[in-house]
């Protein structure tokens, strides 16, 4: 990147995708703002006035994570098996946002572009707990086991821990493991 992309405003972009970059290399704590500025081509001390420190960088990657996420779970509607496929494919094409979005000690969770993203997609798979849920006292155990089941098997794919990773489609293999553990509920509309 050149020196200018700071003066042509680009600098929170470029910074945002310096820090997916790096994370992409190597998680979201290996690398510095010092680090990333030489990246971007910009003073060491450019990152600091969109972001303040790291943890303000990496509250900006949450948030925009959470808003592609809630996006991604919303557009599956309301068919639960379509929102955990949903979940495993982000994870996939956005893997150094999902790096960051489920380690809150990286960011400030409570930041006010966090959270609202953050809120919409609970509310996309709480209402999909709720439509799987053969119980309505058991609608917040059922979201979390179904949360569980999308989020390990992202995360065990993700991390190359299952040993067949690379001949599996993740997505199709969600889809499956998600109609073996709910699919006598038949993966119900909201």
């Amino acid at each position: 990147m050149e020196p200018s992309a700071y003066h042509h405003g680009n600098l929170r972009r470029v910074m945002l995708d310096a820090a997916l970059q790096a994370i992409g290399e190597s998680g979201p704590t290996g690398w510095s703002l010092r680090e990333l500025a030489r990246r971007a081509g910009v003073s060491h001390t450019a990152p600091a006035h969109h972001f303040g420190d790291k943890t303000g960088l990496l509250t900006a990657v949450a948030a925009e994570g959470f808003d592609l996420f809630a996006a991604a779970l919303e557009a599956a509607g309301g068919d639960f098996l379509e929102v955990g496929v949903a979940y495993v494919r982000f994870a996939v094409l956005h893997r150094s946002h999902f790096q960051v979005m489920f380690r809150p000690e990286l960011y400030r969770p409570a930041d006010p572009a966090v959270a609202p993203a953050r809120a919409r997609a609970a509310a996309v798979l709480s209402t999909g707990g709720r439509a799987l849920s053969p119980d309505p006292a058991r609608d917040r155990l059922t979201t979390v086991a179904a949360w569980s089941m999308a989020h390990g098997f992202a995360d065990l794919w993700l991390s190359g821990a299952l040993a067949d990773a690379a001949e599996i489609d993740p997505e199709a293999y969600a889809r499956d493991l998600i109609t073996v553990a709910f699919g006598h509920l038949h993966h119900s509309k909201a």
